[in-house]
Order: C-alpha cells, then structure tokens, then sequence
C-alpha cells in the first residue's frame, strides 16, 4: 500500500547497515593478506633470532659440543629441527637435524618479496601435513651471518590461524560497531526524515484538500541539511497546491453556476435584442440612437456569455487543424472586430500583418482568430493606435530561438499603447484577475492561452513599457 513503511530487511536503514559491514569486512580482508604476511615473517625472523641464540650457546661449550639431551632442548626452544650458520668465508653446521628428516622447500627471507610473502602466508594458513622447510636470512643479531633453520610448517599454520581467528573477529566486532553507528546516524539524519516526508506525500495523494502541509520543522534535527530544504519545498509546494486545488473548486462551482445562469439569460438577451431592432426602426432620432446603444451593449453581454461559457468548458477545446495563411487570417480577424471592438472605431486605429503572404501555420482558423481577436481587442482597449503582427527573427524566438524553424513558429503581435502595470502583468493569464479596465472579466488573455495550449504552442508577455507591449505566441512547425 502507498505509504506503508518497507519490510525491515528491505528498508533503507537495514540495506544501509548491511552495505556498511559488508564494505568494513571487505576492508579487514584486504588489511588481513599483507597483515598475514607480516606475521609470518614476524615468526619466522623470530625462529632465526632464537636460533642464532642457540647456536651461540653451542659455541659457548666446550669444544663446541653439547649432548643429546642439550641439543634437543635448544632445538625445541628456538621452535627449529636443525640450525646452521654461513659466517663470511666459513660455513659452520651447528646442529644437525634428526634422522629421517627431508625439508620439503626452502625459503629466502632476504629476496623474498611482497607478493611472494602474501602468498606463501596465504598457503601456510590452509597447510595440513607436517612437512619440513629450510628457512634462511641474516641474522638480526649479526648481518653478516647467515642463519639457517629448518621449521614445520605445521607450526606456523597453527600459529597463522590464531591469528587470523583473532583478526576475523576483532574485524567482525569493528564491522558490528561501525554499522550500528551508520545505521543510528542514518535513521536519524536521513532515513526518518524520509519517512515523514514520504508519510505526508502519501497522505496528502489521499486527501489533498484536508490534509495538512507537513510541518519542515519536523522534518529533522538539522535546519540546513538537504532533508531539511526538501521539507521546506515540500510543505511550500503542498501549501500552493491545495491553495490551488480550493480556487480550482470554486471556480468549477462558479462555472457550473455560470453555465446555468447564462442559459436563461441568453433568452432574455435574444428578447431585449428584439426590442432594440424595433426601436431602430423608430421614426424619433434620439429613440433609434438608444435603440443602437442598446443593441451594442446586447451584443457585449451576448460576447460575455459566450466567452464566460467557452473558459468554464472542462477539457482542451475542439480543434480542426489546416493550412492557414497567416496574412489572411489577420486581415479578417481585423475587419470582423472593427463593426463590434470599441476601439476599433477610434481613427488612425490599424492592424497590419508584417508577414510574407505566402506563410502559412498549421492552426484552428476560428480558435486562431480567437487567439488575434482578444489580442487586438486589449490594444484597442488600451489605447494603441495601430497593432503589428510579424515573424520573429532568428535569435528572438523563446527557447528555440527561431522565427520559422528548429520544431516551432514564434510570431510577435506588438502594439503602441501605454504598456502594461506592474499589477496587470503578475496575474496577466489569470482568469478574473488579469483585466485592469473597468468591467473587465481578465478572460481575454486566460482562453488565449487555453487555446494556444490547445495547439501545443503557448503565449508569453515578451516585453512592455512606455513604447507598447509585445506578446510572444509559439505554435509547433508543422503540427
């Protein structure tokens, strides 16, 4: 189920905990081979040492001979079966091994490398006979002397293992430790905090409009770390989201209410328009002048219906694709606004397409002439005089950077009003709260964009000031 927290031994915690032991017992293998071989040397110079000693003490007695029960007992001190010392120029046989005895392997403690010394510890530790070896090296009491012995190799296996037992469980003791304080630092710092953040997530998928933002403060201990600013977007983001969700309701509602309203009030609306034909028929002037007054204001309120009823529409509106000369498409646009547009009556007022006449875009002719008629209908509302529509040059299309081209067709639609307030521009596709005129709905600009979105292009205030306003409309390139 979403939300519930995982198994113990598929959590993050317990994944991090094994990650954590297996990576320190790795180590401690890694540290055991050269730490292996070390000790056998550590051993084996122990063994030319003592029996250096031995041989010493041999030398001390008269005549350099010691009996039987003496030479075992040197023997067995220094851990050997036979010494023999290479003095320079003379070599002596100090004590001689005991009958039946064949070394099996020699051994060169001073040209015995690194690796070589890994791996014969290595070897040494799973060894199970009882063979015998010539080991030599000089002897740390005198460099100059050569000290020979033969050892069992069995006694430096059981000597290895001991100390590999030792090794294994120190290392699984650091490992154990280790882990638990990853584990303890991890739950606190990361794993929890994950938790919460994942609990919220999932209750607020559940429940969105009574669940609670999660509280960052929560979130963790630390107030700077990344768990934390994760919080922090995470309630930011849930606030705006159920902000949006509550405006998105009552909008639905204040559609749904719109719609019913505006059935009924388009037959009052066909009735008082039938009044005001009649009154334009009337023989008095200033009767016939209402009668006017009162069929263009009729005809606003019609407008506003229309398009109240096209913005509370749920789902993309309707498109029938085709070819359309862009040229074209804006001269008609702004012959059928000027009879209805209040602006448009102004003099000097012009729309002029700065476009090649064979351009066409692949577009809703109606929901395009939608799209230019809103935008004409602002200028004139605004106070321009004259609106320009062209293509834009390469380098001033958005993210692509190309008038025609690289997948998109960016097309400028400039104007010379007084430019947009700071106001209008914060909430400009905002329903309800883009218009800065007296009695506007702010519609204008948000079913531009539903429609523009609608073709897959979008539409953006490029730039406005003292000199005018530019927008910004992308349509794919061949869509």
């Amino acid at each position: 189920m979403p939300g519930e927290p995982a198994a113990p031994r598929r959590s993050l915690s317990a994944r991090l905990l094994w990650l954590t032991v297996v990576a320190v017992l790795l180590t401690e293998v890694l540290v055991l081979l050269p730490s292996l071989a070390r000790e056998r040397r550590a051993w084996l110079m122990s063994r030319i040492t003592e029996a250096h000693l031995a041989a010493l003490s041999v030398a001390a007695a008269p005549h350099g001979m010691v009996d039987m029960a003496t030479r075992n007992e040197l023997l067995r001190l220094s851990g050997t079966e036979a010494i023999a010392l290479k003095e320079p120029g003379r070599s002596v046989l100090v004590l001689e091994p005991p009958a039946g005895i064949r070394p099996a392997g020699r051994v060169n403690l001073a040209t015995e490398t690194v690796l070589t010394g890994i791996r014969r510890a290595v070897d040494a530790l799973f060894e199970t006979g009882n063979r015998m070896e010539v080991v030599s090296a000089p002897s740390p009491l005198q460099k100059q002397t050569i000290v020979q012995v033969v050892v069992r190799a069995r006694n430096l296996a059981e000597y290895l293992r001991r100390y590999a037992r030792n090794i294994a469980w120190l290392s699984i003791l650091i490992a154990a430790v280790t882990g638990s304080l990853v584990y303890l630092a991890m739950l606190r710092l990361l794993v929890r905090p994950m938790r919460r953040i994942t609990r919220s997530i999932a209750a607020f998928r559940a429940d969105p409009e009574r669940t609670a933002p999660i509280d960052p403060a929560k979130v963790t201990g630390v107030d700077d770390d990344e768990m934390a600013v994760a919080g922090r977007e995470l309630a930011a983001m849930q606030r705006e989201l159920r902000a949006a969700l509550w405006r998105n309701a009552r909008l639905a509602a204040l559609g749904t209410a719109v719609a019913k309203i505006s059935h009924d009030l388009r037959g009052i609306l066909a009735s008082a328009l039938l009044v005001a034909d009649r009154l334009q028929s009337a023989e008095d002037r200033s009767v016939r002048q209402a009668g006017e007054m009162l069929v263009r204001a009729v005809e606003q309120a019609s407008d506003l219906v229309r398009r109240t009823l096209d913005f509370a529409r749920e789902g993309p509106p309707p498109l029938s694709l085709t070819q359309v000369p862009l040229a074209r498409l804006i001269a008609e646009v702004a012959d059928g606004l000027a009879p209805i547009a209040p602006g448009f009556s102004v003099p000097g007022f012009s729309v002029r397409a700065q476009v090649p006449a064979e351009l066409c875009i692949t577009a809703d002719p109606s929901q395009m002439a939608r799209v230019f008629g809103n935008l004409f209908r602002n200028a004139a509302e605004a106070g321009a005089r004259r609106v320009e529509v062209s293509i834009a040059a390469a380098g001033q299309g958005a993210g692509q950077g190309a008038g025609q081209g690289a997948g998109q067709t960016t097309i400028l639609v400039a104007d010379d009003g007084p430019g947009l307030p700071e106001a209008a521009q914060a909430n400009l596709f905002r329903p309800f709260a883009g218009s800065q005129r007296r009695g506007g709905t702010g519609l204008g600009l948000a079913i531009a964009r539903d429609l523009m979105r609608a073709h897959g292009g979008d539409i953006e205030l490029a730039d406005t000031g003292p000199a005018g306003t530019r927008f910004r409309l992308l349509l794919p390139a061949g869509s």
